[in-house]
């Protein structure tokens, strides 16, 4: 008998995983109908390269490859519902939905690099063009055409259906468009079908059919099999031109970037939450596309110590919850920094207060050479100055040093003791060299004056 764990978790295997997660999706009926459509895909996607080997044709192999492509947006459409099953928890706090973004990114990111692979061949065989068998050609295009339409109408692929409306118009889209609108200037029933912009794997399916027909007759009248390989680099850069903005989209949506079109909308509602009542500062603010037509964010908000902290976590959350579904508000309140008096428990060195204030002057002699008879400086250096001297004397006196010997504050942990009452007049309030015969009115024999130390007949000279 060996130990017995009762909550040991079973080690499953990555196959063991996958196949979990299969069970799961195949529970859906929904997914019925996709992984028929994906059984199918394969099998035609077979014969299509199959005959691709045999009319040796490249525009034929470029088309095939939008056939992969439909593949590859089955299995996003799987995912798609994968994730509506999945629940949030620890692991993935915010959901499973960026994997659909992932599996679209993923799937134009493909099919750019069949793209850049058909161009490569193309190039190659400019140079030696080999013979084009046109026994199967047209009948490759027509069931490429018709299998790819089909299943775009039948299966409603959210993902991409998001990112195709989302996502830049492609220079595709845009000439189509132009043709479209003089078109529908003159038929106006069709502004329906071709306005506002057409779908983008829709045009390039049909594109694509065509240029394989314009193939077909001119190698069967002409004999020009260079137009097969002119055909398949125009397949493959339609290709590249139509998957190009939807990758780029998804990829910002991976980068956490927020969408340029709700900027705008973003800062005006800081600057309303930034108004409201108790509201001191928004800071902090992060908001970014965490899905498709998905967005998450997080702000903290600071307030006032007397503000109530539900009444303005409500009146956020209900502004921003209009464009930010997955809402994180941080409230925190208003804290200011007081030092505690009385607590005996102060920091080193914080009222260490000297016994002395010494204001160092620098000290340069004036001769009466330097004062100027222009101004009204006096000619005597022992004269005091007026009040608007340009050489005055205050700043060339020696240092003065004043008494600290004022009532220390009490209640902060030191010991300063206490002075007598009867003793405050006789120390000349704190004046030093007055003596103690003046009684309450204080002397001022030796006081520090404005300029320096006043003695004695210093100043009789200017009496009347």
């Amino acid at each position: 008998m060996g130990t017995i764990y009762l909550f040991r978790k079973t080690q499953r295997s990555l196959l063991g995983k996958i196949a979990q997660e299969f069970r799961l999706v195949t529970a859906d009926r929904r997914s019925w109908k996709i992984l028929l459509f994906g059984a199918v895909n394969v099998i035609c996607t077979g014969f299509l390269l199959t005959w691709c080997s045999s009319t040796n044709s490249m525009a034929l192999t470029a088309y095939t490859y939008l056939t992969i492509f439909d593949l590859f947006s089955l299995i996003t459409c799987l995912i798609s519902y994968w994730v509506m099953m999945k629940k949030t928890g620890p692991t993935y706090s915010f959901g499973f939905e960026r994997f659909e973004v992932l599996a679209v990114f993923a799937s134009t990111v493909l099919a750019q690099l069949g793209a850049l692979f058909i161009l490569k061949e193309s190039a190659e065989r400019f140079l030696e063009q080999p013979e084009i068998h046109t026994g199967r050609l047209l009948v490759g295009t027509f069931v490429a055409l018709f299998f790819n339409l089909f299943t775009m109408m039948s299966i409603r692929n959210k993902p991409f259906a998001y990112v195709s409306e989302a996502a830049s118009t492609s220079w595709l889209q845009e000439h189509v468009a132009d043709l479209s609108r003089s078109l529908c200037g003159i038929i106006p029933g069709l502004s329906s079908i071709f306005l506002p912009r057409m779908n983008p794997f829709v045009l390039i399916d049909i594109a694509g059919a065509i240029a394989l027909c314009i193939t077909y007759m001119l190698i069967e009248i002409n004999n020009y099999f260079a137009v097969d390989t002119a055909s398949a680099v125009a397949i493959a850069v339609m290709t590249f031109g139509t998957m190009y903005p939807m990758s780029v989209y998804s990829g910002k949506v991976l980068l956490q970037t927020t969408p340029p079109h709700v900027i705008g909308q973003l800062d005006k509602i800081l600057r309303e939450v930034s108004t409201l009542d108790g509201v001191l500062e928004v800071r902090n603010e992060h908001f970014w596309t965490l899905g498709f037509g998905t967005m998450a964010g997080s702000v903290h908000v600071r307030i006032r110590r007397d503000a109530n902290e539900q009444m303005v976590l409500a009146h956020v959350t209900n502004r921003l919850n209009a464009l930010v579904s997955n809402l994180t508000v941080q409230i925190f309140k208003d804290d200011w920094a007081r030092p505690v008096l009385g607590s005996g428990t102060l920091a080193p060195n914080m009222l260490h207060v000297p016994e002395h204030h010494i204001i160092q002057m620098p000290s340069l002699k004036l001769t009466s050479e330097d004062l100027s008879p222009m101004t009204s400086t006096p000619s005597k250096p022992s004269s005091p100055p007026p009040e608007f001297a340009f050489n005055t004397p205050g700043k060339n006196m020696n240092p003065v040093i004043l008494a600290n010997t004022q009532t220390r504050p009490f209640g902060v942990g030191l010991n300063y003791g206490t002075m007598p009452y009867t003793a405050t007049f006789n120390q000349g309030l704190g004046i030093p060299g007055v003596g103690t015969t003046q009684g309450v009115r204080p002397g001022i024999t030796y006081v520090a004056n404005r300029y320096g130390t006043y003695t004695p007949g210093q100043f009789t000279q200017f009496r009347q």
